[in-house]
């Protein structure tokens, strides 16, 4: 049971039934450095992955 994460032009394979924040965490990725979609629709971190998803990360960026 697999699900895809999409960032920026990596693709990474990750396992269905966790959360987006667990995911993220075990990629070394910053919760709070991204925004995650799933078919253009936003999703939280604490949403759990479903097989065959494909999570669409982007990054926020900040000025000041």
């Amino acid at each position: 049971m697999t699900a895809k994460i999409i960032l920026r032009d990596q693709e990474y394979e990750v396992r269905a039934g966790q959360n987006v924040r667990s995911a993220l965490k075990k990629l070394d990725i910053p919760a709070e450095s991204v925004i995650a979609t799933r078919e253009g629709e936003l999703i939280t971190d604490d949403e759990i992955i479903r097989e065959g998803d494909v999570i669409k990360l982007v990054a926020v960026i900040s000025g000041g």
